[in-house]
């Protein structure tokens, strides 16, 4: 190798090595890699071919399940078979180092922007609907070959993720390999494997095929569509795009996951629990310094018993916006000081946690005011079972799928294709919920009836004895276009969250004119009971995160003091005694949320906050005690 060779080698791997180790591409590729990615060169059509197969139907009499699904594909029959094969005289030897290969994408996208992109990109269309063998003969896109590419586009799906950047930024990237990589069949001894890598200079994602033996002329190149997945029945579900298979005898209970799972969090988490202290005693007048990062505090907190202080060494409060971890330093070297979060208290922040702990209220079914949550790292088998249960007893089957972590409705897609969602597992950690299809709506006369939901603040006083107040001005957004269970991509008739889309109307409310309005709306449905119903429902899901000891529950560390926002909807649902009934539904419970509204509307806000969390003094708050 060349001087100039070696540095290039060495500035590729410097850039490249990480993820090609993760990967798991031999470094005996890494040279010619460099090369082939620096010169562009797409060399596998030197080495493979592609060739359509005619199906034999091998199905043996009576495997009539089989029969079945094929009768429930959108086109049975019609899909072109193709298989990729080896077609170099010579073979191909996994030992030499040029046998690595670059595919091109044909089409990279995020979810929520694909049936535009199929509108408006020239030739996207046409050349999807020809690699998914999809008919089209049309030069104008039309609806139903688009909708055909969005529910087959999950049998071609790769997936990645960037890890710099914003939450937007990293929202996962879905792409389609070209016609040769799209081509490679599943095996479960596969002859090639195959890794998405972002290449750094030009900002370009390929995917790298590489033998993982020795190949003849004639072998077929295939990979495992459920590579590094072991377990069987998992296995079995991960393949379920490609082999449907019904996994109705699996039971899809889901009761709460072990002491373990909780543990495991905890060590994930790197939060360190506090030792037991003595609840600490204030002066009646004491002046607390409080040391803040918030932006929102230091501009409205003007309550005369609290001083700001930019030494956190000397505060009396911490006020963070981050995640604090280190509670055990904490208690141990200053018990006395107070902060505005609770250790575990990811156990309802996180929407995996959320559901588990949620399970204590209502059994393996979970509770009435959450909806059907499954875990999908976790309880996969089962939630197929239940969908598959539905399906058969002709239930309603929209979900919704809703990363662990995000906010803001960032990379959360609505769906009634199994395939989507179990496809969905492979891009981030993700729960899946039972979609609300028989949401409460509320009538707009610009629009009509919508889907709405609301906000309350819950102010976290204790866990020992439990003490929760409700702040008594609660928040409204609304969806922009009229409900109904289509157009799934539709944000502005799905969502709710506006304003963070530009250019997006927000649609504002205040409570005081909101209550009126939907009694009018309602008449037999008094905003009074309404909300004793949703209050009960915060009551008993703060009971039993706060149940357990911690890192099974929210850990009672007497300093902590929090508020969430609780984001939940009202679906339509029957009582035990046959009535129609408002069902509150929570949807998330958020840390440290944004009070920007709050502020604006409510100058009191934090004055009322800190006294209620920090002075025990609620007389004059706009705060109601629930528990």
């Amino acid at each position: 190798m060349s001087e100039d060779a070696e540095e290039d080698l060495a500035a590729f791997v410097a850039l490249h090595g990480a993820a090609l180790r993760a990967s798991g591409v031999p470094a005996r590729y890494w040279e010619s890699l460099c090369r082939k990615l620096r010169g562009e060169v797409f060399d596998a059509g030197d080495y493979f071919g592609i060739m359509q197969v005619e199906e034999v139907d091998e199905e043996e009499e009576g495997d009539e399940e089989m029969e079945e699904e094929l009768k429930k594909k959108p086109n049975p029959g019609n899909e072109p078979c193709f298989k990729v094969i080896v077609t170099n005289e010579n073979g191909l030897q996994a030992s030499n180092p040029n046998s690595i290969f670059l595919i091109d994408h044909a089409w990279t996208y995020r979810v929520e922007h694909a049936r535009q992109q199929l509108l408006h990109v020239p030739g996207l269309l046409h050349r999807m609907t020809n690699l998914m063998g999809i008919d089209f003969h049309g030069e104008i896109p039309d609806e139903g070959s688009i909708e055909q590419v969005l529910r087959e586009m999950w049998k071609y799906n790769q997936t990645y993720q960037l890890s710099q950047g914003t939450a937007e930024e990293k929202v996962p990237v879905w792409y389609i390999m070209d016609e040769f990589g799209s081509r490679i069949q599943h095996s479960d001894q596969p002859s090639f494997a195959t890794a998405p890598l972002f290449y750094m200079p030009q900002q370009i994602a390929y995917t790298v095929l590489w033998p993982l033996r020795d190949l003849e002329t004639g072998d077929e190149v295939t990979r495992d569509y459920a590579y590094g997945e072991t377990d069987r029945l998992i296995r079995k579900c991960v393949l379920l795009p490609w082999v449907p298979t019904e996994v109705l005898d699996v039971n899809c209970f889901t009761p709460e996951p072990s002491d373990e799972h909780y543990q495991a969090i905890l060590a994930e988490n790197k939060e360190k629990l506090p030792i037991a202290i003595n609840p600490p005693v204030y002066d009646k007048d004491k002046v607390f310094k409080v040391f803040t990062d918030i932006q929102q505090v230091l501009n409205n907190l003007t309550h005369p018993r609290f001083v700001f202080t930019d030494n956190e060494g000397e505060a009396d409060i911490l006020y963070n916006f981050s995640h604090f971890k280190d509670y055990r330093k904490l208690s141990e070297e200053r018990p006395e000081v107070m902060l505005n979060q609770f250790p575990c208290e990811n156990l309802l922040t996180v929407k995996d946690c959320l559901a588990s702990i949620s399970r204590r209220a209502g059994g393996p079914d979970g509770p009435r005011w959450l909806p059907r949550t499954f875990n999908l790292q976790t309880e996969l088998p089962q939630f197929i079972s239940y969908f598959q249960q539905r399906d058969r007893r002709g239930e309603d089957n929209h979900w919704i799928c809703k990363p662990w972590n995000l906010a803001r409705s960032l990379d959360t897609h609505i769906t009634n294709s199994l395939n989507n969602i179990i496809r969905h597992r492979e891009s981030s950690p993700k729960v899946v919920c039972k979609y609300i299809e028989n949401p409460v709506l509320f009538h707009r006369e610009d629009v009509g009836m919508v889907k709405f939901d609301i906000r309350y603040v819950v102010l976290l006083r204790s866990i020992k004895p439990l003490k929760l107040y409700i702040y008594d001005v609660f928040w409204l957004r609304f969806s922009n276009r009229a409900f109904s269970l289509d157009d799934l991509d539709d944000y502005e008739k799905h969502f709710t969250v506006m304003n963070y889309a530009p250019g997006v109307t927000l649609k504002q409310v205040h409570c005081e004119e909101f209550i009126p309005l939907f009694e009018k709306q309602y008449p037999e449905y008094p905003w009074t009971t309404v909300q004793a119903n949703i209050f009960k429902a915060f009551a008993e899901l703060f009971q039993v995160a706060s149940a357990k000891p911690a890192p099974l529950g929210i850990c009672d560390y007497p300093s902590s003091r929090a508020i969430y926002a609780v984001d939940l909807m009202l679906k339509w649902d029957t009582s035990r005694d046959g009535k129609r009934i408002m069902q509150p539904q929570i949807l998330e419970v958020n840390f440290n949320p944004d009070c920007d509204r709050a502020c604006k509307y409510h100058p009191t806000f934090f004055n009322d906050v800190f006294s209620t969390l920090f002075l025990d003094e609620t007389d004059g708050c706009h705060v109601t005690c629930i528990v």
